[in-house]
C-alpha cells in the first residue's frame, strides 16, 4: 500500500479521510470491497441520488445551479456506466462509491454536496429495496408465464388422463389437465406471496442517515414520492438496520424454487422408460457422451438441485441476521450476493422450464394404461356400496379382500367384482377403462366437469394477479 501523501482525490478514504491517517490494508480492501457485486444496483443507486439531491433543493440545502449540475453529471455516469466507458479507481469500494466520486470529478462543488444529509447505511438500503421491488414484479412476471403455459397444457389436454399417486403408488385415474393445473395453483400461491412480500418491500428508508436521522432539515417523504414508494420508515435505526425484506423474499424464491423442483421431479419421472408418459424436445434435453441412446432431462433434473442452493441462500442468511445489534453492521453486506444469485436462479429456471413444459409431448396411450388397472377403481367400489346403503368402513373391507384374492391369483378382479353378491355386473362397469375419471365431480376434483370449472377458475385467478403486478 502506498502512504498517505501518495493518495489522490479517488482515494477510498476520501469517505472518511478525516478520521484516519493511513489506508486500509490489502486484506481488508479484499474482504470489505463489495463492488464486484453490488455494481448492479447502480440504475438503484443513481435513481436514488436523484431523488435525494431534488429533495435538497426543495429544503435550501442545494440551489438551482448545483442540483443542474448534480443532475447532469449522475445522467453522465449513469450513460458511462451503461456502455462501459467508466474507468474504475482503486479506492471504488462500492458503486455508491464510484458514483460519488465519478459525480464529484464531473461536477466539482456541487458534486461534493450529494452525500449531504445521507449515509451509505440508509442510501444502500434504498438501493436494495428498490432492486428487489422490481426484481420480485419481474419473477411473478415470469411466473404467470409458467401458469399460462400451464392453463395452455390443460385446455390442450382434453379427455386425456392418467395414474393420480401417492407414495408414488398408483391411486386413481385423474385427467391430465387437473395434474397441471395442480402445479398452476402451487404457483399461484407464490405468486401471492411474492406480491405480499413486496408491499413490505415498498418503505423507503433515505433520510434515516447512519442511524438516528439529521440535524438538517431533509423531507424523507419527498424523497420516497420521487422514488415511487409506497410508505416512509417510521424509526431509523430500525431502517438502516432492517433486512426482514431479504429474508422474506428468499423465503418466497426458494419455496418457488421448491415448487419448480416438485415439476422436475415429475417430469423426470414421467419421462423415463419405467413411465413413458412424455417426450422431451431435443432442444430441451441433453444425450450422453457415452451412450448414444440416452436423452436426458437436464432442466428437470437442475430445477430440482438448484432447490437446493435457494434453501441455503435463506438459511444462511438467517444466521446472519439472528445474532446482530442494532443498527447497521458490516456483515449486512452479506445480504446481496444469496438475493442476486437466488433472483437469477430462479428467472432463469423458470424460463428453462416453461420452455421444457411447452414443447414436450405426452403419450395419452401410455398414460392411460396406467390409469385403466382395474384397481385403481377400488375406491368407486366402495363408494359405489356406500351410495346403497353400505358404512364405508365396511365397503372398504368388501373390495379390499376382493383386491387381495385377485393379487393372490385366485382370478381377474372385474370377475371377482361380477360374482360378489354386494356388487355384480353393475358395479363391474365402474373398472372399464376411462369410466373411473369421469366419476370425480366434486368441487376441485380431477374429473370432466369439475375440471372445466377449474379451468374457469384459474383463468380468472391469473387475470387478477395480472392485475395486481
Amino acid at each position: 500500500m502506498t502512504g498517505a501523501t501518495d493518495r489522490g482525490p479517488t482515494d477510498r478514504r476520501e469517505l472518511w479521510h478525516g478520521r484516519f491517517s493511513g489506508g486500509p490494508s490489502e486484506a481488508l480492501q479484499a474482504l470489505n470491497d463489495s463492488l464486484s457485486f453490488d455494481r448492479r444496483l447502480y440504475r438503484e443507486d443513481i435513481a436514488g441520488s436523484r431523488a435525494h439531491i431534488g429533495m435538497l433543493l426543495e429544503v435550501g440545502l442545494l440551489d438551482e445551479e448545483e442540483h443542474g449540475v448534480v443532475v447532469a453529471a449522475l445522467d453522465q455516469v449513469e450513460a458511462e456506466i451503461d456502455d462501459g466507458s467508466i474507468a474504475f479507481a482503486g479506492g471504488d469500494e462500492d458503486i455508491h462509491t464510484l458514483v460519488e466520486r465519478r459525480v464529484t470529478e464531473i461536477a466539482g462543488p456541487a458534486g461534493a454536496k450529494l452525500h449531504t444529509g445521507r449515509s451509505r447505511n440508509d442510501q444502500v438500503a434504498t438501493d436494495l429495496r428498490l432492486w428487489t421491488k422490481r426484481s420480485l414484479t419481474d419473477v411473478v412476471g415470469h411466473t404467470l408465464g409458467l401458469q399460462a403455459t400451464l392453463l395452455a397444457m390443460a385446455e390442450r389436454a382434453g379427455d386425456a388422463y392418467l395414474p393420480g399417486y401417492t407414495h408414488l403408488q398408483q391411486a386413481q385415474p385423474v385427467l391430465l389437465a387437473h395434474h397441471l393445473l395442480a402445479h398452476g395453483w402451487a404457483l399461484a400461491r407464490d405468486v401471492d406471496r411474492l406480491i405480499d412480500a413486496r408491499t413490505r418491500v415498498d418503505v423507503s428508508p433515505l433520510g434515516a442517515g447512519a442511524l438516528a436521522g439529521s440535524s438538517l432539515p431533509l423531507d424523507p417523504h419527498r424523497s420516497a414520492d420521487a422514488l415511487g414508494f409506497e410508505s416512509v420508515f417510521d424509526n431509523s435505526l430500525d431502517a438502516v438496520s432492517d433486512r426482514d425484506f431479504v429474508a422474506e423474499s428468499l423465503f418466497a424464491l426458494s419455496l418457488l424454487g421448491v415448487h419448480l423442483s416438485r415439476i422436475g421431479e415429475e417430469l423426470i419421472l414421467w419421462a423415463s422408460s419405467e413411465f413413458g408418459f412424455v417426450t422431451l424436445d431435443d432442444a430441451f434435453s441433453t444425450g450422453s457422451s457415452m451412450m448414444p441412446q440416452k436423452k436426458n432431462p437436464d432442466i428437470a433434473e437442475l430445477a430440482r438441485g438448484k432447490a437446493g442452493r435457494l434453501i441455503g441462500h435463506l438459511t444462511g442468511f438467517l444466521a446472519t441476521l439472528k445474532g446482530l445489534p442494532l443498527a447497521y453492521n458490516k456483515d449486512l453486506q452479506g445480504d446481496k450476493e444469496p438475493l442476486f444469485d437466488a433472483v437469477d436462479t430462479v428467472r432463469l429456471t423458470l424460463l428453462a422450464l416453461d420452455g421444457m413444459l411447452s414443447t414436450l409431448s405426452f403419450d395419452h396411450q401410455a398414460m392411460a394404461a396406467g390409469a385403466d388397472s382395474p384397481y385403481a377403481a377400488a375406491t368407486d367400489l366402495a363408494e359405489w356400496l356406500v351410495e346403497r346403503g353400505t358404512p364405508f368402513r365396511d365397503a372398504h373391507a368388501v373390495v379390499g379382500v376382493l383386491v387381495r384374492r385377485s393379487l393372490a391369483g385366485e382370478a381377474p378382479f372385474a370377475d371377482l367384482v361380477r360374482s360378489e353378491a354386494d356388487l355384480g355386473p353393475d358395479a363391474a362397469a365402474l373398472i372399464a377403462p376411462g369410466a373411473s375419471v369421469t366419476r370425480r365431480v366434486t368441487h376441485g376434483a380431477g374429473g370432466p366437469d369439475a375440471v372445466g370449472a377449474q379451468i374457469e377458475r384459474f383463468r380468472t385467478r391469473m387475470a387478477l394477479d395480472q392485475a395486481r403486478v
